[in-house]
């Protein structure tokens, strides 16, 4: 017994049939019609994903840089801090537990370049008001009795991804026609496989080199302004800190090609925006011209305390933009909520009033 062949349609995906009337293929699901020639000519198999980089970032230090440059390691959670000998004792930006001096700081890449401070410890405290402002779930007590524990200025690590992105997308997508006569409304769906190809350039991708910091932490600080960035002089580290970084250029390579993929995502959807339904079928990204470097990018940490609660908010130390987790109050919510499902309600019955007469 002879296996059964199988042809696919283009346009919809179901299996097509030979209509002896047309003498051509047919799909009974959308009606689409082919040549069988066209049905028998080879098809490609779609490209895979080729994002891989060639990365050399940082340099070397210079002889006489690092004097004066020390390591300050958090008890609580590891994290390692360069400062400089003037650094008291202080406590850690991120967990805001103490940290204690270890040695001379030495071994690991210089950064290529640093975005130097815009905004100083007082702008980063208007920061904080002006970001509970506005806040109506907020417990009222927080903005009255929240006090800052401590401000500190944070250059936080920083793999900036750059590469040229070779893109081809396969879609299908459909476009609806209605209309109607004295007898019948009518539908007509006509189905459609769309073809994307282009090439889209990225430079700067940021991928935060410290666990410490949250990857969506922050990337919700973004965007920096890169055309501040200058070459990197340890005369920019005077009165703050720096987190030393523990995530390499190689193990951030996942989350560059992530950023990437889900931007080129984006740009080549929005171009099909005349078709419904559209999904995709096949994609391949080809990278090329990839490098990284290393920057510094500057942070304002503030930690809190309420009700012996402790809460962390970070500023991006360039542009002013503030971030954070805020307590909820849960009977504002709840009436908030009843609010909305009164509203909704009201909009059925209404909705439901008007169709019934």
């Amino acid at each position: 017994m002879s296996d059964l062949l199988e042809y696919k349609c283009p346009c919809c995906g179901g299996a097509v049939e030979f209509s002896a009337s047309l003498q051509k293929m047919k799909c009974p699901y959308c009606d689409s019609e082919f040549d069988v020639s066209v049905l028998n000519q080879p098809v490609e198999a779609p490209k895979e994903d080729k994002m891989d980089w060639d990365i050399q970032p940082g340099g070397e230090w210079k002889d006489g840089e690092t004097d004066g440059m020390l390591v300050y390691v958090c008890k609580s959670c590891g994290g390692e801090i360069i400062g400089d000998a003037t650094t008291a004792a202080t406590s850690c930006p991120y967990c805001d537990n103490p940290i204690v001096m270890t040695g001379q700081f030495s071994g690991d890449l210089r950064p290529d370049y640093v975005i130097p401070f815009k905004l100083n410890k007082e702008q980063a405290k208007e920061g904080l008001s002006n970001y509970l402002k506005d806040k109506w779930l907020l417990p009222k007590q927080f903005k009255s009795e929240n006090k800052i524990d401590e401000i500190k200025g944070v250059y936080v690590p920083f793999w900036l991804f750059d590469a040229d992105a070779d893109v081809d997308i396969e879609y299908r997508g459909t476009k609806v026609r209605r209309w109607s006569d004295s007898n019948y409304n009518y539908t007509e769906t006509s189905y459609y496989a769309l073809y994307r190809s282009g090439v889209i350039g990225f430079n700067n991708v940021p991928v935060d080199g410290s666990t410490k910091m949250a990857d969506e932490l922050m990337e919700s600080l973004e965007p920096y302004d890169f055309s501040e960035a200058v070459d990197f002089q340890t005369a920019y580290l005077a009165g703050y800190l720096a987190d030393k970084y523990d995530v390499n250029s190689e193990q951030s390579i996942e989350r560059a090609n992530e950023r990437i993929k889900k931007s080129v995502e984006e740009a080549f959807y929005a171009t099909t925006s005349e078709f419904g339904g559209v999904v995709a079928q096949n994609s391949s990204i080809q990278l090329s011209n990839s490098k990284a470097k290393y920057a510094l990018y500057p942070v304002w940490m503030l930690n809190t305390t309420w009700q012996d609660q402790k809460f962390t908010f970070a500023m991006n130390g360039q542009t002013g933009k503030f971030v954070g987790n805020l307590p909820m109050d849960k009977k504002k919510y709840w009436i908030w909520f009843a609010i909305i499902a009164a509203i909704v309600a009201a909009a059925i019955m209404l909705f439901a009033v008007l169709f019934s007469c």
